[in-house]
């Protein structure tokens, strides 16, 4: 059997078959865009969590979430490469893995490290034209989003109790900024927790809460209106928000939709 060495998008290197025919992925948007590229029954093993597509979540093998594989579950399906993420997946069940199987792993926050994730598993799963056509594709469509006419400023939410947002150095946040949205917590990192305190006290424009992964419904913009009566509640599609594969297709359409909606709204 023939074998390649690369380095995964955290600086590890890695060495697994020239054609990997036996893959496991634990991360919902990379398994969807696995589906986009055609590799059909090369995977062998997903999460729970990998809800799309819903035939390869019917019919494929799942082993665990992403942050409780079944170790067992995997080894029983003998994988020659495992596709991972850093902030999707637990570290210590991916250094458990690497003990055993070749695992790759993403790391994102920018547009630019999803072409690049793109290119990297272009080449090992060799299915460039793919990856590159739909690259080229995604980076048409966000040249096409215009930015809002006046800066609306935002809180993203994506847990309660406690309170915890999406701030700088995040995937959301890049999408935020891309749309012209100003995220009141780009002063912190990553998804802090906050109180109603705090968010009060930032009075921003719009709160979104995001459908995932805290499944945030109408029910809950009573509670975060009495908080900032001034600010307009949005219920938003956290898969088109943080989900780096070809779903990302959808998305510009989207956060047209949401800026057309605001700029009436605020």
């Amino acid at each position: 059997m023939t074998m390649q060495t690369t380095t995964d998008q955290m600086g590890q290197q890695l060495s697994f078959p020239t054609f990997p025919l036996r893959i496991v992925s634990l991360v919902p948007s990379q398994t969807e865009l696995l589906h986009y590229w055609g590799l059909g029954e090369r995977i062998v093993g997903i999460t729970k969590f990998c809800v799309h597509p819903e035939e390869w979540y019917r019919n494929k093998s799942r082993v665990g979430g992403t942050k409780t594989v079944d170790l067992e579950k995997i080894a029983a399906l003998k994988p020659d490469l495992i596709i991972g993420n850093k902030e999707e997946n637990s570290k210590a069940d991916i250094v458990q893995l690497q003990k055993n199987y070749p695992v790759w792993m993403s790391d994102l926050v920018t547009l630019s490290d999803v072409w690049d994730m793109f290119a990297r598993l272009g080449n090992i799963l060799q299915v460039q034209p793919q990856a590159q056509q739909l690259t080229q594709q995604l980076q048409a469509d966000f040249k096409q989003l215009n930015q809002l006419a006046k800066p609306i400023s935002v809180a993203y939410f994506i847990w309660q109790n406690p309170y915890m947002v999406a701030a700088s150095g995040t995937f959301i946040d890049t999408l935020l900024q891309a749309a012209g949205f100003v995220n009141v917590f780009a002063d912190q990192a990553r998804y802090p927790s906050c109180t109603a305190a705090n968010i009060a006290a930032l009075q921003p424009d719009c709160i979104f809460l995001s459908s995932e992964p805290y499944p945030f419904r109408e029910k809950h913009i009573a509670d975060f209106q009495a908080i900032c009566p001034q600010a307009t509640i949005k219920i938003v599609d956290g898969e088109l928000f943080s989900w780096y594969g070809s779903r990302l297709l959808h998305t510009v359409d989207y956060l047209q939709t949401l800026q057309q909606d605001l700029s009436l709204e605020t």
